[in-house]
This record gives structure tokens, sequence and C-alpha cells, in this order.
């Protein structure tokens, strides 16, 4: 039987050989997602023979996965011999209103396997393999040539957005303000729950075409909240044609630096003097999440050259953009945000 109940450390040798097997974990748990196992797997524990039916695999092989998942508290398995949820396998469930299953399949997606060998190189040269080993620049590779991996970022993206959207809108306050622009804001989830906060607010959606395109339904036309929004297709490396009360940053000041300081420098030449410059961003230092946002840190050198930031890092960034920096605050266990003015 698997419990969840705490553990001593395991000695170092037994932790490392813990670690070099880590894609053995990642595996399983993409596995159990693209499979549908937490689906199928209701309140009532499960025997594997009928979990194995509603999932269409061998039951013999399907217990594998499930006690090693089991180990790594991910389902549980009783004396029985059946199996339950546990807090995190309900996590790979669709329905889930925190469901991370397409964020576990999008870490693990098969051009990953491809680019993690090669860490050494990346770490040397300080460049992105990922062009060495796919010829083409990461996310041309993704929109033209793997559809079904361009189709679990754009799912995982928007599970993302839409559960730290209720996080940002919960942490600032824009009583004062009466315009407010997410700049590279996807389809709009952290500006149309500003938007549903504060009733007297208008505000602009920034993206590439493509991206706005599909906007939350809340913000395009028919939708509750389109009569205070504009949308607009564009590059904020290249321009950022809108001016506003309140500028909002999200997770796109990772690439490499030649783009933060263009985005960066767009913002200080459309915005009047004393605007906000809301920026959120994960970090590699100072946050309960190192393992998640360090290792994203990595997989960001892999495929775009790009790079997560330490609070010092992205301190300099802004204050060598020309902001006034103000208060850092944490959004939640992933985020922090900088808050900024723009100088008279």
């Amino acid at each position: 039987m698997t419990t969840l109940d705490p553990a001593p450390a395991p000695p170092p040798p037994m932790r490392l050989r813990e670690l070099v097997f880590g894609a053995a974990a990642a595996a399983a748990v993409r596995a159990a997602a693209r499979l549908g196992v937490a689906d199928a797997l209701g309140d009532t524990p499960m025997r594997v023979d009928d979990l194995a039916a509603a999932v269409h695999t061998e039951p013999a092989t399907l217990r594998r996965l499930l006690r090693a998942l089991s180990s790594q508290g991910v389902f549980t398995e009783l004396p029985d011999g059946s199996f339950a949820h546990t807090e995190m396998s309900r996590l790979l469930r669709e329905d889930d209103p925190h469901s991370l299953r397409y964020i576990a399949l999008w870490c693990t997606e098969p051009w990953t396997w491809d680019v993690w060998p090669r860490l050494d190189e990346a770490v040397r040269s300080g460049r992105n393999v990922f062009e060495d080993v796919y010829g083409r620049e990461f996310f041309t590779y993704l929109n033209e040539d793997a559809p079904e991996s361009a189709h679990v970022f754009n799912r995982a993206m928007t599970t993302s957005s839409e559960q730290s959207a209720r996080d940002v809108a919960a942490l600032l306050d824009l009583g004062g303000a009466t315009s407010v622009v997410d700049i590279g804001g996807g389809q709009g989830h952290v500006l149309a729950s500003l938007l549903e906060k504060h009733p007297g607010l208008h505000g602009t959606l920034l993206d590439l075409p493509a991206v706005v395109g599909n906007a939350d339904a809340r913000l395009r036309e028919g939708g509750s909240l389109a009569s205070r929004v504009r949308i607009v297709p564009g590059d904020c490396r290249e321009d950022i044609p809108v001016q506003a009360d309140v500028y909002v940053i999200k997770n796109i000041l990772e690439w490499d630096d030649d783009s933060t300081r263009r985005t960066l420098a767009n913002i200080r030449k459309a915005a009047r003097p004393g605007a906000r410059v809301v920026v959120i961003e994960n970090l590699v230092d100072d946050t309960p999440s190192m393992r998640f946002t360090t290792a994203m840190d990595l997989l960001l050198l892999l495929n775009v050259g790009g790079a997560k930031h330490t609070r010092a890092s992205m301190v300099e960034r802004l204050t060598g953009a020309g902001l006034v920096l103000g208060e850092i605050r944490p959004v939640n266990a992933y985020l922090h945000a900088f808050e900024c003015t723009v100088p008279g």
C-alpha cells in the first residue's frame, strides 16, 4: 500500500538514483494523462481490471504504471489492490477546476525528449539547441510541423492563464485607473478578470494576430465585456500603439534580452508619464516553486534560448529601461508582480 505520510529524506545515493530516473516519472505522468486514467477513475476506488477496460490497456501493465505513480503520490494503492485518487492525481482530470493535465502534457511533449539530452551543449554555448535538432525556429516548427503539440501548447497556456488570472485580479488594485492594456496577453484571461473586477475600467488586448483571433469569448463581439474592450493585433517587440493608465505584462520578458529591451522601450515610448507598468514573472530565486521554475528556465534555454529571471535580473531590466521600480509582491506560489511607473 502506498501512503502520503511524510517520509524521511532518502540517503544521497538513493536520492541521486531517483533523480537520474526522473524521466521515468515524467513519462509515467504523461502516459496516465494520455490514457485518461484520472478521468476514468471516479470518487470510488477501482480494481485494475475495471480501470484497464475503461482506458483500453492491459491490466498487468496498467498496474505497473499505477504503482510507479503511486510511489510519487499520484494515485494511491489500497490494501485490496484497488486504486484511488489523491490530490495530485485529481489534477490530471480534464474537468478539475485546477487541472494540470495539459501542463503535464506540454512539459513532456515529444520534442522535449530530443533536446534535454543536449543540455550540456546549450550550457557550453549559451544558446538554444532546438534549431540544431529540428532545423527550424521553435515556434515555426510548432505551428507548421507539429499541430498536435501546438494544440497542447495552446491548451496548456490557456489553462495556466485562466488559473493565474484570478490571482492577478485579486492582487492588483486598479480602482483609480480608467484604462488598462494587457501586452502579449494571449487570449485575454487576465484582462477579462480585471475588467470583471472593475466595472468602470476599459481595456485593450495586444498580441499576435493569430493569438487575439482566439480571444476569450467575453472579450469578443457579443461577449459580456466586449463594449469595454479593444483588441489590437500586433507584436510588442515592434510597437505598442496604445496609451493607458496601466500596462500589464505577464510571462513574456523571458525571451532573449533583445526582445525584452525592445518591449520595455516600446512601453516607455507609448506610455504617458505616471502610467503604471506591472510586470508579472516566474522567478528562479526567492520562490517556493524553485524546482518547477528552474526546470522551466532550463527548458527555455533549450528551445528558444530564453531564461527565467532572478529578482535581481528582473530589477536590472526594468530600471535599465528607465522605469521607476516600486513594490515587488508575490502573486501566488509561482509568480511575482513588479510594480513600476513611467517617470515624468
